[in-house]
């Protein structure tokens, strides 16, 4: 299953940027980043179908990094071909397109930098992947 990051503005040359970029290469091809610009643009067509749509909003559930693994092996195992996570700019995502994702996150009660939103979904993908493949990168209680 695709693993598709679509976060708006540009990460460039930064911390975060290189930490996406860390577990972009763990996470080799079934990872993909897409930038769009702060305001307008349109999303991708999906690559593949069927696809799930994860916004990240401060209004979404709080997951712990296994009931989030178990989602993403749950879709995977019902045939999901690309799974794609919303970033927004800084005022978040429109009432429309929460009402439109399959799944709402969020990283705890905290507001958060988009930019390092992105780096954290980075490795929370990578964590849940590491635990569906019993891998022992995360580590339970």
């Amino acid at each position: 299953m695709l693993l598709h990051v679509i976060a708006r503005g540009r990460i460039g040359r930064s911390p975060e940027g290189e930490l996406v970029d860390r577990y972009a290469k763990r996470l080799g091809k079934d990872f993909k980043v897409t930038e769009l610009p702060d305001k307008g643009g349109t999303l991708p067509p999906p690559a593949f179908t069927p696809v799930r749509t994860v916004a990240l909003d401060e209004r979404g559930r709080q997951l712990s990094s296994s009931e989030f693994a178990r989602i993403l092996e749950r879709w995977r195992d019902d045939g999901v071909r690309e799974a794609r996570f919303l970033i927004g700019a800084a005022d978040g995502h429109d009432e429309a397109l929460r009402e439109k994702a399959d799944l709402l996150i969020a990283f705890g009660a905290c507001t958060w930098p988009h930019m390092l939103a992105r780096a954290m979904l980075a490795e929370q993908l990578f964590r849940a992947t590491s635990i569906i493949a019993g891998h022992p990168y995360h580590r339970e209680g």
